[in-house]
């Protein structure tokens, strides 16, 4: 089994890079340094004494919630999609409805959640998607968004399958098909594909980042044989391991990859970042939040990358301290962690997670929300 220290860096690495990029994501890396300083911003800029998370953790969380309800409800390999566009609905519910639900109308205990019912600057293609039920495939789209929404939340689909004997494509394949509920467009749900594949590699197999990336570059192809965009998503991924490799400075190097709205161009800069600092989580998320464009969703999949491959114990306590909704991401990282595709469903921790939804965290029972 991968190390419980792999899944729960990986999902707090997540909420790090997403919480330090998300004040910053709509700015330009010039307006980011004129504010921040030279190095740029390295310290979270709280608000009410909290570093918030934004849309890209939230549907990381309940991605992760789709695919433990799937398994706890025996989901065969084909079937998991189902699921995580149910839970793709409940967070839809977060955005659209006030707190608390009605008794039963969502799958996931994340809607027991008080702090998810909080817009964060989310997708107008998530919104969009879901608002017409959340179902496309990738024979059916329903747009031909390649925006980054797709591969920002992938990564439980590599942590989740990391060792439990499915071949690599079928997790590939997977990870595409939970962006495509939402994004229609190759490069919307390829890049999560290969997210998937490298978050995989380094939970399960103990990759490093240079191996993981370079395996899941050689073994996509196989996967979704015919792509007409394959060809330019290995290629600007390939650029981006190049430019690790150069001394060059980083908002040099990003620019030259593009700004991060699209899922591409967020996974070759969040691939760059994670090489170039393979060691040091601090300094990769640093420089995946600092630039021109999606500061929020590049740092998410960065600190996915890093905290996979680092650990838990690898991220500085700063980022720790006063993150929003810590305990509750690093429970679903346990959970993924705990719960895998085998596990006995009859369960009671489990079955009131993600088969009944009636769990609440500490401190987040109904009475507690008035």
């Amino acid at each position: 089994m991968g190390e419980l220290d792999r899944f729960t860096g990986c999902l707090i690495g997540g909420a790090v890079g997403d919480a330090l990029g998300y004040p910053v994501e709509f700015l330009p890396a010039s307006a980011i340094f004129h504010q921040y300083g030279k190095g740029g911003i390295r310290q979270y800029a709280p608000r009410h004494g909290t570093a918030e998370i934004s849309d890209d953790t939230q549907m990381t969380l309940f991605t992760a919630a789709g695919l433990l309800r799937g398994a706890a409800c025996g989901a065969e390999r084909d079937g998991y999609e189902k699921y995580i566009a149910a839970a793709y609905r409940d967070w839809y519910k977060t955005q659209t409805q006030h707190y608390p639900l009605p008794a039963g109308s969502g799958c996931s205990w994340l809607v027991n959640v008080p702090a998810l019912f909080s817009r964060r600057a989310p997708g107008n293609t998530c919104m969009g998607a879901l608002a017409a039920g959340g179902n496309g495939t990738m024979a059916a789209p329903l747009n031909h968004s390649r925006g980054c929404g797709g591969v920002m939340r992938a990564a439980p689909v590599g942590l989740y399958f990391c060792d439990s004997g499915w071949a690599m494509e079928d997790i590939d394949r997977l990870g595409a098909a939970s962006a495509a509920l939402t994004h229609g467009h190759e490069l919307g749900y390829l890049p999560a594909a290969m997210l998937a594949h490298i978050i995989a590699r380094l939970a399960g197999y103990g990759d490093t980042v240079a191996g993981a990336v370079a395996d899941a570059l050689s073994a996509l192809p196989a996967a979704f044989p015919g792509a007409e965009h394959m060809g330019g998503l290995l290629a600007l991924v390939e650029t981006a391991v190049r430019l690790a490799g150069k001394d060059m400075d980083d908002l040099t190097a990003i620019r030259r990859l593009g700004e991060g709205w699209v899922g591409d161009e967020a996974l070759a800069i969040a691939v760059y970042c994670a090489l170039k600092y393979a060691g040091s989580f601090e300094d990769g998320v640093a420089a995946a939040v600092n630039h021109d464009g999606d500061s929020d969703s590049t740092g998410s999949i960065t600190g996915n990358i890093l905290g996979a491959a680092l650990g838990y114990g690898a991220i500085p306590e700063k980022y720790l301290d006063g993150l929003e909704l810590r305990d509750v991401i690093g429970e679903v990282g346990t959970d993924l962690w705990r719960f895998g595709p085998k596990t006995d469903a009859q369960d009671p921790d489990w079955n009131s997670r993600y088969v009944s939804g009636t769990y609440a965290p500490p401190g987040e029972n109904r009475e507690d929300r008035i």
